[in-house]
């Protein structure tokens, strides 16, 4: 019988009792944080936009008139979340993306600068308009649905110089693709991959350019339908072994689930002579069982190095990893808004400080719970300092 085992990380992770979830005065001293990755530069290429956010007793039906319970405007879009998520836990992020120089721009660039993201490779187009998306956060079933309308112009290769390049690469520990603006983020992507620079690639739905992206990615973060709709698998599992065997230089690729958590599918180029082989299916079923639902706060279970065979797929040597989520309270449950941007932000925090998943995938869940207890993508983002990161930095 395969033995699977909770990963140490699990034990130590439930200890911390001193402090209340619910309270964001709580702060490590700085004496008690591990030190900063020593490269700690992400660059990534994708949207920003200004997010109008407007909460409702529940969503409406058609041709009803409501209002609203609240309304927030801010900055969103993918990358300008996780580049501001990973900017707070310490990291240092370089921006590529195009606005427009109107009041939404300009007030995306003030945001986005405040927080510590360099700006300095966004393109400000002097006629057009930047991005916005109309957000629409339902207060009955804690869901939210977005209404985007693109910039214009959209952004093209030629509109980054050569130089503006070279110097956003410039000592880049990982580039983060969110898969939009998908030509020039090839020709990042290109470079990236020439001077072997590590990427990261995000697969939200399937997008035009998408695949010419993951087939440079080193990293593969997907929303929940993205892995089945792209390969066609019966299941998730099987769809996770796929992307492996399509993407031979896919180091990891995880699949988020929302308050199910996550599962992750990582590659070992080390496979020994006695690897058992397994069903992938199987042994998602078997980690499952393994997770101990009595535990609040995010924890990881995994298997040992296996080979995970999918029917009709093929097989690839590695380790399944089963991440839980925390279960938020309902009465401090506000908003998913930029959840998996969260998640994404820490996972690029994990890359460069070489977190085990073990580790990086508890992590990165307790951000995004983080998150969902404000309204907004960004309102909620924890700072490296809040103690409900401590067990997992320390």
């Amino acid at each position: 019988m395969l033995s699977l085992y909770p990963t140490p990380n699990a034990t130590s992770l439930s200890s911390p009792t001193s402090f209340s979830p619910r309270s964001t005065r709580f702060r490590m001293s700085h004496g008690s944080l591990p030190p900063l990755p020593e490269n700690r530069i992400v660059l990534s290429v994708g949207t920003v936009v200004v997010d109008f956010l407007a909460a409702v007793a529940s969503y409406p039906n058609p041709d009803d008139k409501i209002r609203t319970t609240s309304l927030k405007v801010q900055g969103g879009g993918n990358a300008g979340n996780a580049l501001i998520c990973a900017a707070r836990l310490g990291l240092s992020p370089r921006l590529i993306s195009k606005v427009a120089n109107d009041t939404q721009g300009r007030g995306i660039l003030e945001e986005l600068q405040a927080d510590g993201v360099d700006t300095s490779s966004v393109v400000v187009s002097e006629e057009g308009n930047s991005p916005f998306t109309y957000i629409i956060v339902d207060n009955e079933t804690k869901t939210r649905t977005c209404i985007h309308t693109p910039g214009y112009p959209p952004m093209i290769p030629s509109d980054l110089s050569q130089t503006s390049l070279s110097s956003a690469l410039d000592g880049a520990r990982v580039l983060y693709l969110d898969g939009r603006i998908h030509e020039t983020a090839l020709l990042v992507a290109q470079e990236a991959a020439r001077k072997n620079v590590p990427i990261l690639v995000e697969g939200e739905r399937i997008r035009e350019g998408l695949d010419d992206l993951l087939k440079l990615a080193d990293y593969a973060i997907c929303s929940a339908k993205f892995p089945q709709a792209w390969t066609e698998a019966a299941s998730v599992p099987s769809a996770l072994v796929s992307i492996l065997v399509r993407l031979p230089k896919i180091k990891f690729v995880i699949v988020t689930l929302g308050e199910d958590g996550c599962i992750m599918l990582e590659r070992s180029v080390n496979e020994a002579p006695q690897t058992e082989e397994m069903d992938v299916d199987s042994l998602l079923e078997l980690l499952k069982q393994r997770k101990d639902d009595n535990f609040a706060i995010p924890t990881c279970v995994s298997s040992p190095l296996t080979k995970l065979r999918a029917n009709g797929v093929g097989t690839v040597c590695g380790r399944l990893f089963v991440g839980t989520a925390e279960k938020v309270p309902p009465s401090e449950l506000q908003d998913t808004t930029g959840a998996g941007d969260s998640f994404i932000g820490a996972v690029l925090y994990a890359i460069c400080s070489n977190m085990p998943p073990e580790k990086m995938l508890p992590f990165a869940a307790q951000v995004a719970a983080t998150c969902c207890r404000a309204v907004g993508a960004r309102t909620g983002l924890p700072h490296r300092t809040d103690a409900r990161l401590a067990s997992f930095l320390s």
